[in-house]
């Protein structure tokens, strides 16, 4: 597990391009046969990536860094599967889930792993965790039974498909808020006319970019802001004093998850786009 310690506000202003890269973005998270974890200081935010091939992959807990018997002892998660379609077992439950499909987990689930249908077309399952301190049932959440809303407009080329997966009204948590955001043809801009979460932490994960196609995913306070370049299966992590939105060369797919000090949508700080540096 890579733990990482972020850079407050001030110190982001001195960062340079690479500085920036290896803090907030997180690469890497998809190799064959493997479970990638990333620890952040930010809510105590866990983001990773499992990729089995040929054997079922296990999530087991770091002694060092979490100091549990196993994962998600004081946890809770939610995966979900941006590759071929694969089963997650929880305890003494399976789930089968296909392409964009998501399970939620809650404390005290003692086992967790990870299998493909087809070892030559393996699942890729991205999921981010936070403390919990409340149990609630294992759930399976599938892409045709999210709830969704339309957002946008073709003029703003940021017509898009809103769906919430776990949140208040849908699959039920202790913090974690989590859903996916699909871009129509046409369309490249997502979040904008961006906004702040004072209350929350919040991570990106972008899919559905090609070879040559990236998102300039942009940060910062909104008077004072950067950006990132990022490609397909990358994610970035977004402070509470940070804005989170971005343009790509093409449509695209993301998956948001949220973890903080409430789980209301809407609470958030807008930000004009007039007022953005």
């Amino acid at each position: 597990m890579e733990v990482r310690y972020l850079p407050d506000r001030r110190s982001f202003k001195k960062l340079n391009t690479d500085e920036i890269r290896n803090a907030f973005l997180v690469d890497g998270l998809f190799q064959d046969g493997c479970i990638k974890t990333v620890y952040v200081d930010l809510d105590r935010a866990i983001v990773g990536g499992a990729v089995p091939s040929n054997e079922r992959l296990s999530l087991l807990a770091s002694r060092k860094e979490l100091s549990s018997d196993y994962f998600t002892e004081r946890r809770e998660i939610g995966i979900f599967n941006v590759g071929g379609q694969g089963t997650v077992e929880a305890d003494e439950k399976g789930f089968k889930v296909a392409f964009k499909d998501a399970v939620y987990l809650g404390k005290g689930t003692r086992r967790i792993s990870f299998s493909s249908d087809d070892p030559a077309n393996p699942g890729h399952f991205f999921f981010v965790s936070f403390p919990a301190h409340s149990a609630h049932p294992a759930m399976l959440m599938k892409f045709g039974e999210a709830n969704s809303s339309r957002l946008g407009a073709m003029q703003s080329a940021n017509m898009r498909t809103v769906r919430k997966y776990i949140h208040n009204d849908g699959v039920k948590s202790s913090q974690l808020v989590m859903g996916l955001t699909d871009l129509d043809e046409g369309s490249v801009w997502n979040t904008m006319p961006p906004h702040t979460h004072q209350r929350r932490t919040e991570i990106y994960f972008y899919f559905g970019l090609g070879n040559g196609e990236v998102v300039f995913h942009m940060m910062g306070e909104p008077s004072d802001t950067r950006h990132l370049v990022v490609s397909d299966k990358q994610a970035v992590v977004s402070p509470s004093w940070s804005i989170h939105s971005g343009t790509g060369t093409k449509n695209y797919s993301f998956i948001w998850a949220m973890g903080g000090e409430n789980q209301d949508f809407d609470d958030v700080e807008a930000v004009g786009v007039e007022d953005l540096k």
